[in-house]
């Protein structure tokens, strides 16, 4: 897809100074901060445009103003606390959940080596040869804000909200770690500068188009998003963990989930659309002169935001699933299928290592296979036999054992005596009334009864 092969590289920081450092953690912070800011107008305008009205258009040009507007209306408002809530876990909660969220974009390479302040250094943070596994810790410790969130709330409703968000991210974070292992396999390293340098032939999502899929679904569900929004579902659990949260604490849940959202759109990017790598057409230009300098914090970008459509374009879209169909999807599909198409690849990369197969018979089987998969999942299903029609149940005596037994689900009782008594006198005295014999309230020989 882009230029010659290249062995993967790994981010070289030795010239970085601390104050270099610093601006980059600063940098950093700033731009998840506004760019919260624009993905909540961005939402709202998407949305507004999928309904066919107008969205915000008041405050500041095409109503850019509107989600700072929102934001200092948090600020100022009244901040209010549970009485019988747990103080200390009650405000530590949504710190927890947006410090944890703002370690993710640390590993994220933005761009390659630049010239900052006369010092050569990568637009990246910082890296290690385990930065991907570092990146889905502070996702599993993210959650602890929310499941201390509801609990220490001391209601309800926020309970309920936080114990099925830590459902939700041990079913899905599984599935998502599976999903990423393929792409440790094929290239080779867990470091994210490594991963992008990998890219530079083929973006990984091409080769691993399954795993690939399988992230996006459990991505959508890490970050509590719909259809997968069941923590904190309005129609069941009123704002789920948040209920309880008011003013500055709920707008750092509200922070929390929307850097989420970036950081698996960063993800994404980074590990398999070739991070701030440039698109095949773009690459071949002038020897790939897009892809040096600054120019590829662009690419990187626009890719990051294209993500963040997908989020925003599934939840205008599709309806809230139901828990059981919620957690169906991650146990009985996600998970299985990550774990079989994990197999699959380690079996292809152990072949083209010991075996020296080319690429293009492996990617031919994978497109057979694929193929078949396709084609009998769409073929008709067998008619199953009929089941038999069940066997009338034999009458079930209570007494057989000379103690009164109550009947299991399934036996049933024989007919009471007392009960077939009753129905023969009702039936013999209706008998009596419907003869021809019997005195009717007109006939002139009944005698008549005259009150005193």
């Amino acid at each position: 897809m882009l230029t010659a092969a290249v062995a993967p590289v790994t981010a070289d920081f030795s010239q970085e100074t601390w104050w270099i450092s610093v601006i980059k953690a600063v940098v950093l912070v700033v731009f998840l901060l506004t760019s919260v800011l624009f993905a909540i107008w961005f939402e709202r305008k998407v949305v507004a445009r999928m309904q066919v009205r107008p969205g915000p258009n008041v405050h500041g040009p095409f109503g850019l103003l509107q989600s700072l507007a929102d934001a200092m209306k948090l600020l100022f408002k009244e901040d209010m606390t549970v009485t019988a809530a747990d103080k200390i876990v009650y405000f530590v909660a949504p710190m927890i959940a947006v410090f944890c969220s703002l370690l993710t974009f640390a590993v994220i390479p933005l761009g390659p080596v630049v010239n900052l302040f006369g010092h050569q250094t990568p637009l990246q943070l910082t890296d290690f040869p385990v930065a991907v596994l570092y990146i889905l810790a502070c996702a599993s410790v993210g959650v602890y804000g929310i499941v201390l969130g509801g609990w220490a709330s001391n209601s309800t409703y926020p309970l309920l909200g936080s114990v099925r968000s830590t459902a939700q991210v041990i079913s899905y974070e599984l599935a998502m770690g599976l999903s990423l292992v393929s792409v440790f396999l094929v290239a080779g390293s867990m470091s994210t500068s490594q991963i992008v340098s990998s890219q530079t032939q083929i973006w990984w999502f091409i080769p691993l188009i399954p795993a690939f899929v399988i992230y996006v679904f459990s991505m959508v569900g890490e970050t509590n998003r719909l259809p997968f929004d069941l923590p904190e579902a309005e129609g069941e659990l009123v704002s789920g963990y948040m209920t309880e949260y008011s003013s500055m604490k709920f707008a750092w849940f509200f922070l929390a989930e929307y850097i989420n959202m970036l950081n698996v759109s960063a993800v994404a990017t980074t590990l398999f659309l070739g991070g701030w790598r440039a698109p095949w057409p773009i690459s071949a230009i002038n020897d790939g002169m897009f892809n040096h300098g600054w120019w590829p914090v662009l690419w990187f970008l626009v890719k990051l935001w294209a993500v963040m459509f997908f989020f925003v374009w599934v939840r205008g879209s599709v309806l809230r699933f139901r828990y059981d169909q919620f957690m169906k999807l991650g146990w009985k599909v996600l998970i299985p299928a990550a774990l079989g198409w994990l197999v699959l690849v380690a079996l292809v990369q152990g072949m083209r290592k010991f075996w020296e197969i080319d690429r293009s018979v492996l990617f031919g089987a994978a497109g057979v296979l694929v193929v078949f998969i396709v084609i009998t999942a769409f073929l008709p299903e067998r008619k199953k036999p009929e089941p038999p029609p069940p066997a009338k149940p034999e009458p079930f005596d209570a007494f057989a054992g000379g103690y009164p037994v109550p009947p299991l689900p399934g036996q049933v009782l024989p007919p009471s005596p007392r009960r077939d008594r009753q129905r023969a006198s009702v039936g013999a005295q209706a008998q009596v009334a419907s003869s021809p014999d019997a005195p009717s309230e007109t006939d002139p020989t009944t005698p008549e009864v005259h009150g005193g």
